[in-house]
Formats: C-alpha cells, sequence, structure tokens
C-alpha cells in the first residue's frame, strides 16, 4: 500500500470540483491517456470511467468504477488496468490553514500486480502518485485562482 501526502493551496472543495469531472481524470492521472466516456451519473457511487491508459501503439481501454464519494473529504475508486490488475484509490482531503492536505492510498486488490511483493511495489506507485498529486494540485489551485 503506497500512501502519498501533499499541501495543497486550495480548498477541499476545488479539490473535488476536478474529481467530480470525469472527463479530466487523464490529464491529474499518470499513465491514463484518453477518456472514452463518463457515465452521466459519475461521480455517483456504482458509476464508470471509461478511460485507455498506455502511449500509443500501446493503448490499453478499461474502466474505473466509484465506491465511495463524499465531498469534499473522501473518495474512493477502483482502477481497472489489465491485464497489469486492479487497483483501489482512497483519496482524502482536509482543511488546512488557507489550502488542503491531500492524501491518496493506493494498492494492488486483483490480477498479476496483486502478487508483485508490496515493498518494491509500492516504490512505483509512490513515484507515480508524486506526479498524480502534482498534476491534481495544478489543476485544483487553478480552478481556486479562478485561471
Amino acid at each position: 500500500m503506497s500512501t502519498n501526502v501533499r499541501l495543497m493551496d486550495c480548498s477541499p472543495e476545488d479539490v473535488f470540483a476536478v474529481l467530480a469531472d470525469g472527463w479530466l481524470f487523464p490529464t491529474w492521472v499518470v499513465g491514463s491517456s484518453r477518456m472514452r466516456e463518463v457515465e452521466k451519473a459519475w461521480p455517483a457511487e456504482g458509476s464508470h470511467l471509461h478511460h485507455s491508459f498506455g502511449s500509443w501503439p500501446a493503448v490499453l481501454d478499461d474502466e474505473t468504477t466509484m465506491h465511495e464519494w463524499d465531498p469534499p473529504r473522501h473518495m474512493l475508486i477502483v482502477a481497472k488496468g489489465w491485464p497489469i490488475g486492479e487497483a483501489s484509490v482512497q483519496i482524502d482531503v482536509k482543511p488546512r490553514g488557507n489550502g488542503c492536505v491531500v492524501r491518496i492510498i493506493e494498492k494492488a486488490v486483483a490480477g498479476p500486480g496483486k502478487y508483485i511483493p508490496p515493498a518494491l511495489l509500492d516504490i512505483g506507485l509512490y513515484v507515480r502518485n508524486i506526479e498524480t498529486l502534482r498534476r491534481l494540485a495544478y489543476i485544483a489551485e487553478g480552478k481556486a485562482d479562478g485561471k
């Protein structure tokens, strides 16, 4: 299980405005390359994002399912990325001063990724999620500034 934390110069509501917009998913999620469809119910629990990951020509189509949605505090999704497997991704946001603290916890829950030794898998997830949180901050902070 990999955990990353980042202080952002925006409100929790700004972060959740980005998370609620399924079309922005490939902008902040490292590895996601394009959106194919955002279900109208998104971000309601049980709704799906249909996306692709990878770089052309090795692009695979898959989906992400919303499991828990409690804005502006908590989100839990399960992202599929077969043949690699599935990952549980939890995002928690707490106010801090004039901004907020965002924590992302990711772990493999199905498929081959689940059998990689956790210490080894967590290194890759940790490095990836540094950039994921950086991208999420750029968008959420930009929205807060009205850019």
